[in-house]
């Protein structure tokens, strides 16, 4: 179970009745609701609020239902809008049997001159169980505007509109304060009501029992909150339920962050186990070297006579081919020999004195592709995760069936994929040339282990892209060819390992 289920159970039985026991000496709420009544007719007397037209009494029938009485002497059956029975001693009643609704004064350009300068608190102010202050904002309010469209100590707020309706506080400060039209005010007829409230309509946002109606924008209008029904306990046993998830929640929120850190970490496990395997990998410590092993540099001289073949045959350019030598310092240090010139390299590890060491440039390429036209498949993004049928063009970056191609643009950048047949790449992809001497899923896992680095923001955009110079510049550790296979071996195998986990 969820924190958030977990808290929402308890709210759940709260109001229920199930969270605490009912006694039977407390007087019933049958009796506060005649007292709000009371109250309510003698500010109706006094003229300080107008008679409700559409008032209404909710009870149960001798046949065991219940009943809305409207004040025209209506009455209608609402057994399907009860959702479950309540304690003796309880009542169904909707919010406006217990509060007098009012909402803030909407900003506008009409209105900005008449008035005085008030403080007034929008939904940015409000959130569940408190308000913040820092940034309340002024605006004109006359003397009738700030009589109804502010908040006493002790009156619950609620969001209207916006991803946070519903979110509700009591204020707890000593000041009035003015209202914009997107908070609603519920002043309680009668004190010590309003803390049980709150947790009710906590109750319903969280489980989502208080969506909005008929609007394509979230929101709780005004009649919305009047009409929802509220089981309501005796005074007395409202205090209890309060104070004792008062003293619960605390603790079942430490609970859900607690799961919320776990659910994380066991999300984040595999990935970070992965990245570790990589990492292992790359400096030579996932298996063992072994001195019959063909040598690294042969190897080199096989990938330098590759590149000026494929020179001469077009395929590459002259300015791919470098003449350059990386070589480990008695320092510990990495240095690269460029004609004649030595400079200091930054290297992220220290390589086995088995492998060579050279930039990714020296094995691998980003390439445009070969200009072609006829009908072909565009290799997008999509199409080759199998979500795409893909789109027919005429003309484009022609790949040949397994080439590489890397995607470059996206959130997704640096992740390559094998051409499953002839077509034109998207304009988010490079081919990728890798060395026919190198073992390719090595290389890939090395270019996978620096995704994150290579994925770098284009200057003045915010789309993620591979960086061109980076890719080029990492500095790899070359394994002899056999040792190359043996570490791709593992890596797949402790994979393998973790998805049957």
């Amino acid at each position: 179970m969820t924190g958030k289920q977990l808290k929402n159970s308890i709210l759940q039985w709260a109001i229920q009745g199930k969270l605490v026991p009912q006694d039977p000496n407390d007087e019933p709420a049958s009796v506060l609701l005649e007292k709000i009544r009371a109250e309510k007719a003698r500010l109706v007397k006094e003229g300080k609020i107008k008679k409700n037209k559409k008032e209404s009494i909710i009870y149960r029938g001798d046949d065991n239902s219940y009943y809305e009485k409207f004040a025209d002497g209506t009455v209608v059956c609402i057994d399907d809008k009860i959702p479950f029975d309540v304690p003796k001693g309880w009542e169904w009643c909707r919010i406006s049997h217990l509060f007098l609704h009012a909402s803030g004064k909407q900003q506008s350009s009409s209105n900005k001159g008449k008035g005085t300068p008030q403080r007034f608190i929008t939904t940015s102010n409000l959130y569940w169980g408190r308000f913040v202050l820092d940034n309340v904002k002024v605006m004109n309010f006359t003397d009738e505007e700030i009589k109804a469209c502010s908040a006493t100590k002790g009156d619950l707020l609620v969001c209207e509109g916006g991803a946070g309706y519903g979110r509700s506080a009591i204020w707890p400060y000593d000041y009035d304060i003015c209202l914009q039209n997107h908070v609603h005010r519920l002043k309680p007829y009668i004190d010590g009501i309003c803390e049980y409230v709150y947790y009710f309509i906590y109750l319903l946002k969280e489980s989502n029992q208080l969506a909005s109606v008929g609007t394509a924008m979230p929101g709780l209008s005004a009649n919305r909150l009047k009409g929802l029904l509220l089981p309501l306990p005796p005074q007395r046993e409202q205090k209890h339920i309060v104070d004792m998830l008062t003293k619960v929640i605390p603790f079942v929120e430490r609970y859900d962050n607690i799961e919320k850190n776990l659910s994380q970490l066991n999300a984040d496990l595999p990935l970070l186990i992965k990245k570790s395997i990589l990492q292992e990998a790359i400096q030579g410590k996932l298996v063992q070297q072994d001195p019959n092993d063909e040598p690294a540099s042969v190897l080199l001289q096989r990938i330098k006579e590759e590149k000026l073949r494929l020179v001469k045959e077009g395929k590459l350019k002259k300015k791919d081919v470098v003449e350059s030598f990386i070589y480990k310092g008695d320092d510990n240090k990495y240095y690269e020999q460029i004609d004649g010139n030595i400079l200091q390299i930054e290297a992220d590890y220290t390589f086995p004195d088995t492998w060579e060491v050279v930039k990714l440039s020296h094995i691998c390429r980003l390439m445009d592709g070969e200009k072609k036209e006829g009908k072909y498949i565009c290799l997008d993004a999509k199409y080759l995760r199998g979500k795409s049928s893909g789109d027919i063009l005429t003309k484009g970056k022609f790949v040949s069936t397994g080439d590489n191609i890397i995607l470059v643009d996206g959130e997704n950048s640096g992740e390559v994929f094998a051409v499953p047949h002839d077509g034109y790449m998207g304009s988010t992809f490079k081919q990728l040339w890798v060395s026919e001497n190198m073992h390719l899923p090595y290389v890939l896992y090395f270019i996978q282990f620096y995704k994150d680095l290579l994925r770098n923001s284009k200057k003045g955009a915010a789309i993620p892209h591979l960086n061109k110079e980076i890719f080029y510049s990492l500095v790899v550790g070359i394994p002899p060819y056999q040792e190359q296979e043996r570490i791709a071996m593992r890596i797949r195998e402790i994979n393998d390992r973790i998805k049957g986990c």
